[in-house]
């Protein structure tokens, strides 16, 4: 059976914001500083070579420089010199990447452990520069210079080594498919077998519903995953597959929705940053290393993701 794929251009949740079609969702994201919270954390880093000369292949999770602290380095000292960490951001993840009605503020997991990268460049976790970027155009910012690096649930694979690098791993994943209550498959593949599937476009889950096996009827690209669970709620969809990490947050924000028992695989979320800026990613695994030993990881993961996704005590796994 041949899946027809269909892209939705621009996003689907700003559009329906207004009408209140998702629990939690905010938009209007804005260069500013987020609310003073917990911070995230991450394995010991593996030490690795630099930017790749060749197409990279095999194990790649673990492919990044040795921990620094040293500021001394070209990129470091460029953004010292500008006074603010520009970082790319989600705004529509629930508990990782999203602005608080409430407060007006961004925040979750994903932006304390940004915070904590501003803090050990410029002295205060307050020194970011907010950048929307969607699914599709992560790479894309950093390869142009429009960010410093992403944090942004990315899940690091060799493809993506080809054009970025990555900091150690700071978050162990899988993909989840997301369903509504009434539907009681227990397989991913029961689950999409000549269903309408919806995935973030250039996503791990893009390409996972391009496998043939699944049998799906159509596949949906859109430009951010929470845009998925709306056109689920709107009937366009049957099923969204993305992170279980974001998966889970979809649950949390829509009470009609499951997630199908069954995980795909197991990957790694990394910070995303340009080849050549070796000395940032040197300071970001130290970060990195420093926010799992100090207890701030597990303090971030309790605060936004353990009611959605369970108690953890590990240093990176959920």
């Amino acid at each position: 059976m041949r899946t027809a794929r269909t892209a939705v251009v621009g996003g689907v949740t700003a559009a329906l914001a207004a009408a209140g079609l998702v629990a939690g969702l905010t938009v209007g994201l804005r260069p500013g500083p987020a609310e003073p919270v917990a911070t995230a954390a991450e394995p010991a880093a593996a030490v690795a070579l630099a930017a790749p000369a060749a197409p990279v292949t095999g194990d790649c999770a673990e492919r990044t420089v040795a921990p620094s602290s040293a500021l001394t380095g070209r990129k470091v000292q460029d953004i010292k010199a500008r006074g603010t960490l520009v970082v790319g951001v989600d705004q529509n993840s629930f508990n990782w990447g999203y602005r608080n009605p409430q407060t007006g503020k961004i925040e979750g997991f994903d932006i304390d452990l940004a915070r904590a990268v501003a803090k050990a460049v410029l002295g205060n976790p307050d020194s970011i520069t907010y950048r929307t970027v969607t699914t599709p155009k992560r790479i894309e910012a950093i390869r142009t210079g429009q960010v410093d690096l992403i944090v942004r649930t990315m899940t690091i694979n060799c493809e993506r080594w080809n054009d970025i690098s990555f900091s150690a791993p700071y978050f162990v994943n899988g993909q989840r498919l997301v369903v509504p209550r009434s539907d009681q498959s227990r397989t991913v593949a029961e689950a999409l077998r000549g269903k309408r599937a919806c995935a973030a476009q250039a996503s791990s889950s893009d390409t996972e519903l391009k496998k043939p096996e699944y049998g799906t009827s159509s596949v949906t690209l859109v430009e951010n995953q929470l845009d998925c669970l709306v056109l689920m709620q709107l009937g366009k969809v049957d099923s969204a597959l993305t992170d279980g990490s974001l998966a889970a947050a979809q649950v949390a924000q829509d009470p009609t929705a499951r997630m199908v028992d069954e995980n795909l695989g197991s990957t790694r979320m990394g910070i995303g940053m340009k080849h050549e800026d070796t000395d940032l990613q040197a300071v970001v695994n130290q970060v990195l290393q420093d926010y799992r030993a100090s207890g701030e990881w597990q303090a971030s993961y309790d605060r936004w993701l353990a009611k959605s996704m369970g108690a953890s005590s590990a240093p990176y796994l959920p």
